[in-house]
This record gives structure tokens, sequence and C-alpha cells, in this order.
């Protein structure tokens, strides 16, 4: 049997390979806050990634936040009139061009940000307790590293543009 690293760098199944991998640490470990945010706080993981990254950065223009959340702006604009809907997120216009917007966080937003983060830091932390620091300091360069590769990888590789509508309609199979 190969090592570890080396069926990372060579994969021979699924389970070797990297965003597999990943994957299923952040299925596993995101279900957590799956169930704390749509269990306790009724807002959903999306609904909480916008919330978190408001709350940490303040005003923001929509398509910086979808840049920001890995979204395209479809999504980005449903999921912000539900935050809208629910009283956790304002619209504001730009005073020099009122054609523009920023989206803030409401004071009930604001309050919500601050009842989740410490429980969500706190998993993360419990996540984190079975490496040591000098083993965070080595994931944490990794996950930069990884993150600068993949956005690089993803500018200047040419594949097909992801038509999800289509679903098995899309799929042709070839002998």
């Amino acid at each position: 049997m190969s090592q570890p690293s080396q069926r990372l760098r060579d994969p021979q199944s699924v389970e070797d390979l990297l965003l597999y991998r990943l994957g299923r640490l952040y299925a596993t470990a995101g279900s957590m806050v799956v169930r704390l945010c749509e269990g306790e706080f009724g807002i959903t993981r999306r609904e909480w990634r916008f919330i978190g990254w408001l709350g940490g950065a303040g005003p923001t223009q929509p398509s910086v936040l979808a840049e920001r959340a890995a979204l395209d702006r479809a999504r980005t604009s449903r999921t912000l009139s539900t935050l809208t809907e629910k009283g956790l997120v304002s619209r504001v216009p730009l005073p020099r061009d009122r054609r523009l917007i920023v989206v803030d966080l409401t004071d009930a937003g604001r309050a919500l940000y601050q009842r989740i983060l410490p429980r969500v830091a706190a998993l993360n932390r419990e996540l984190l307790a079975g490496l040591d620091d000098a083993s965070v300091a080595t994931l944490t360069q990794a996950l930069d590293t990884l993150q600068s590769r993949a956005t690089g990888l993803l500018a200047t590789t040419p594949l097909p543009k992801a038509e999800r509508r289509r679903g098995r309609a899309g799929f042709t199979h070839q002998r």
C-alpha cells in the first residue's frame, strides 16, 4: 500500500482524491453548522455564510459578497432577498450613485451574528483540537497555497461551463 501523501499526489480511487476528502470533511463537520443554523436559528448555511461575512466586513456591495461567498449573482440575490424578508439584512443605496447599493446587517442580523459566531467558533476549535499548533500552522499554509493554486487553475484551465439545469439530459454515454 502506498503512503497517504503519495495517494493524494497520484490518486488510484475516488477516496484518494483531495477534493473528495475535503468534500467529506466539509459534509461531516458542516452538518453540525447546518443543524445549529437551521435547527436552532432558522437560517440556512448559505444565509449564515452571508451573515457571517457581513458581520465581519460590514456594508458590502452584493457583487463583492457574491465573489467572497463563491456564488453566482443570481443565488446571491435570492439569498439577500430572503435575508431582507427575514429582517436580517438591509439594502442601502450609495449616496454618490443611488443605482448602486450596499447590503448590511440590521440590528436583528447583527444580534444573530453575535449569537451564532461563538457557537460556530467553538465547533471550529473542537475540530482543530486534534491537531497541535505546528500542524495547524502547516494546515493554514497548505490551505492558502491550495486556494491560490485553485484560483490560478480555474482562470487558466479550459473546461466547459457547467450547465446544472440540464441534469441527466446533459449526460452522453460514449462506447
